[in-house]
């Protein structure tokens, strides 16, 4: 399934861009803030795109302008997301972008096509997204897609092992229909 923004082409993730996602993934100022190790290496983030970016509705940001590959957007049901608060007919929205692409509203308009495909095509009732503490970049795109504040859970073991304080923002169908 593939969905086009107005910059974007939103697309499944295919072994033939680990290269790309090497190239944007290996920046440590991506994976740790979000929770995750920077890739090491174009096979490392090729196993990456067989073991997880192949999950359903999870995909490849692509550039239009140069149809490369340039960050992952995702959406996860409840049984996948790990906010306490998730019930049925919840989903999650993660995502993240290559840092040369950073302030050009390319993940807001992104994460607006995946609300749409939550709420209209896939009849979810409301989406959860949520950012650890210290990633204001996240919390802005929360912020400009419409998405409240709900709750903080703090001693959160991030899959890096760490532990950290997760913030949960939280959008229904009703207020999405509202913007």
């Amino acid at each position: 399934m593939n969905m086009e923004t107005q910059r974007l082409i939103l697309r499944p993730w295919t072994e033939n861009d680990a290269e790309s996602l090497y190239n944007y993934a290996k920046d440590p100022a991506i994976g740790p803030i979000a929770g995750w190790p920077p890739h090491t290496s174009v096979e490392n983030s090729r196993e990456i795109i067989r073991d997880i970016l192949s999950a359903p509705e999870t995909y490849a940001v692509v550039l239009k302008e140069t149809n490369e590959p340039i960050g992952s957007v995702g959406i996860m049901f409840a049984d996948g997301v790990h906010s306490a608060e998730m019930q049925d007919g919840d989903a999650e929205i993660g995502y993240w972008i290559g840092v040369p692409y950073w302030g050009q509203g390319l993940i807001p308009e992104a994460v607006q096509r995946l609300l749409k495909r939550c709420f209209v095509e896939l009849d979810v009732k409301r989406v959860w997204c949520g950012h650890y503490d210290g990633n204001i970049k996240s919390r802005r795109v929360m912020e400009k897609c419409g998405f409240k504040y709900h709750h903080t859970e703090e001693g959160k073991t991030s899959p890096l092992g760490d532990i950290r304080t997760e913030h949960f923002t939280l959008l229904t169908r009703e207020d999405w229909k509202k913007r």
